[in-house]
Parts: C-alpha cells; structure tokens; sequence
C-alpha cells in the first residue's frame, strides 16, 4: 500500500532583497524612523543654543531636580549648566544614532538593488561601527560624570558588565564589515573572470 504524497501548497518564503522585498519594507521603517530622529535632533539642539543665549527666568531658577526615589533622593537646583549639559548630552545620543540610521538607510537601498557586496557597504558598516563605539563610550562617561558630580551615592557608575552587550554589539559590526568586504572581493574576482 502507497501512501499518498502531499503536495506543497504553495507558501514562498518572502524575498529578502529586490524591489517589494522584505528590505524595501525595513527600508521605508528605516526612513520615517530617520526623519522622526532627524526632527527630534534638531528640536533638542535648538533648544540647546536657546538654553546658551535665553536668560533663565526666575521661575525657571527655582526649580528643582530630584535624583533617585524615596530616602535617596536627592534634589539639585536647575541651573543653566545641568540644562545645557541635559541638553547637549541627549542631542548628540540622538545624533549619533541619527548617524547610525543614515548609514543603514544607505546600505539598504543596496539591498533593494539586489547588489549588498559594495565597496561603499564596508565603509558604511564600519561608521555604523565607529559610531555605536563613540555612543556608547558617551554614555558611559555621562553616567560616569552624572554618578560622580550630580548624583553621588545615589546614581552608581555603569560598570564593565553593563557594557558587554554594546561591545559585542560593536565587534558584530566590524565582522559584518569583513564579511562585506570578503563578498565585494569576491564579486570583483568574479567579474574580472568573466
């Protein structure tokens, strides 16, 4: 006695690289994600200039800022220092990742193309790479500075093992990198066999 044979019904992966694949779709997230950084970034460095040129109104001056919860909690007065270092150190978080972003935008406009072994793609994977090392090193000195000056005793320094999954993160990137730079070798090898 045979058993029957099934047949497939008919269900396809989706396509990862082309026009209407999966990267055209990240591609447009990538865009409005972009954009909405782009108009975030930019809100939070003029507010940045306003902060250096605007004189602090006296409303402004006596507030407070608390630091920590319940018995820990500290409060500090708001000053135009602790503003612009506020300020300044959450546009450039921004921009670093406004960055990172255009960058990926780059690369997968490659994808849609259906030609991801460039060139360009290294170069682009390594600023994705440098750039997520400038960040994170940012934020570790920030919440170092923030740790030490602002909120002693109550906010600890991040330590190495916060910072594990964003080196490996960076190490990703770099390898992605040489991975990219292998396939383009190898593309350009095979063109020139042809």
């Amino acid at each position: 006695m045979r058993l029957p044979t099934l047949k497939p019904i008919g269900i396809r992966a989706p396509r990862t690289m082309g026009p209407g694949s999966v990267s055209s779709l990240l591609k447009i997230a990538l865009d409005v994600a972009y954009v909405l950084l782009m108009l975030i970034t930019g809100i939070l460095l003029l507010a940045f200039v306003a902060a250096i040129f605007v004189p602090m109104t006296d409303a402004l001056a006596d507030q407070a800022v608390t630091v920590g919860e319940g018995s820990d909690a500290r409060q500090f007065a708001l000053t135009r220092t602790l503003i612009l270092f506020g300020l300044g150190a959450t546009a450039a978080y921004f921009a670093g990742f406004l960055l990172i972003l255009r960058q990926l935008r780059l690369i997968f406009r490659t994808l849609i193309q259906g030609d991801p072994f460039m060139p360009d793609n290294v170069r682009r994977l390594r600023q994705i790479g440098l750039t997520l090392a400038v960040v994170t090193g940012g934020v570790w000195v920030a919440q170092g500075l923030v740790a030490a000056r602002l909120a002693p005793g109550v906010m600890e320094r991040q330590g190495f093992g916060e910072l594990l999954t964003p080196i490996f993160s960076v190490l990703v990137v770099f390898v992605l990198a040489e991975v990219f730079r292998e396939g383009a070798r190898l593309r350009h090898e095979s063109e020139l066999t042809i």
